[in-house]
């Protein structure tokens, strides 16, 4: 069966429903406004709507670096804080919700009930396995984890995670709709809890904390370490393809052979640090010493500025990604983003 038979028809306008009106939930309006698709934001909070629009403000220069329009940006932006009267014509649902279980299968069963039987389903959850989830619904081969790397608009990353029940078909629409919007979808082979990059992300930082409670480093230090070596070369081949390279001529299986019991041997010496309150009053004061003499909106809009500059020259040069994995069919330009 063609993967796409149930799919809505062709439309000239995608509407795409984002439920919650915080940080995830802003980038991905953004997002999706600035491909020219309609967007309805749902947050009933009474605040929502003055952050959401203030949060819009704040990363369209980043969109406009990215080569989108961005000056009509909120045209087509509309907010309803009724759920289910915010679904009712929604061919996209990204859930933005809190990260608890309970809430999120609540918002789903209302969701489920008022959108249109070809909308598209799909968590941004960071952690909460679709299958858990979808215990709330009565069609669990609907949803699927739309994970997006913060920021959304910003971060090429896509996870795509299937629930035990979530159906092909649906995990192809997922990957089709987010590459359209110039993501780099990656669906998962399996369901795992924290998923891949926040895992790979976890499993770092725990090394880091370690180092810096015992006195190794300082967090500056230990920033500098990482933005100085594996930073800069994690950013054009992944650690795979980093050692297989430092396997020489044998590639990995080389690598494996005459380093892998060493590195292995070490595994055990890796740190089990805890967020007691010694731990915590340490980060605290040393975050406070090394990044708190400017404003975080600041340091964002820095960190946002260096990564549209190394995504530039990635992109123009022989050895970024898609020279590495071949050449990826090209998403469609914005406004013909499908669902």
């Amino acid at each position: 069966m063609n993967a796409h038979t149930s799919a809505p028809r062709p439309r000239e306008r995608v509407t795409v429903t984002v439920i919650g009106g915080g940080v995830i939930g802003i980038s991905w309006a953004g997002l999706f406004l600035a491909h020219g698709l309609d967007v309805v934001v749902s947050d009933p909070r009474p605040e929502a709507k003055d952050q959401v629009l203030a949060g819009l403000a704040e990363i369209a220069p980043a969109l406009a670096e990215l080569g989108l329009p961005t000056e009509r940006l909120t045209a087509r932006l509309r907010f309803e804080p009724d759920l289910a009267t915010a679904v009712a014509e929604a061919d996209v649902v990204q859930e933005n919700g809190p990260e608890r279980l309970d809430v999120k299968r609540e918002i789903w069963r209302t969701v489920e009930a008022a959108a249109p039987a070809h909308a598209l389903l799909a968590t941004s959850t960071s952690g909460i396995p679709a299958t858990a989830i979808a215990t709330a619904l009565r069609q669990p081969e609907r949803l699927v984890v739309g994970h997006p790397f913060n920021p959304p608009h910003l971060v090429p990353l896509v996870e795509i995670v299937p629930g035990e029940r979530t159906s092909p078909e649906t995990l192809l629409r997922a990957r089709d709709f987010y590459a359209s919007l110039g993501k780099k979808p990656q669906i998962l082979r399996k369901e795992v809890p924290g998923f891949v990059a926040n895992r790979l992300q976890a499993a770092l930082f725990r090394e880091c904390v370690h180092l810096v409670a015992e006195g190794v480093v300082t967090e500056a230090e230990l920033d500098d370490i990482v933005t100085d070596s594996i930073g800069l070369r994690w950013a054009v081949a992944g650690p795979f393809r980093t050692f297989h390279l430092g396997g020489g001529p044998g590639g990995l299986p080389h690598f494996l052979r005459h380093l892998g019991r060493a590195m292995e041997a070490s595994w055990p010496g890796l740190g089990e640090p805890s967020f007691d309150e010694p731990t915590v009053a340490l980060l605290t004061a040393q975050a406070e010493e090394a990044f708190g003499g400017g404003p975080v909106g600041e340091l964002a809009a820095r960190r946002d500025r260096a990564q549209l500059a190394l995504m530039r020259a990635l992109a123009a040069t022989a050895d970024g990604r898609q020279a590495q994995h071949g050449q990826r069919e090209q998403p469609a330009q914005h406004g013909q983003a499908t669902a």
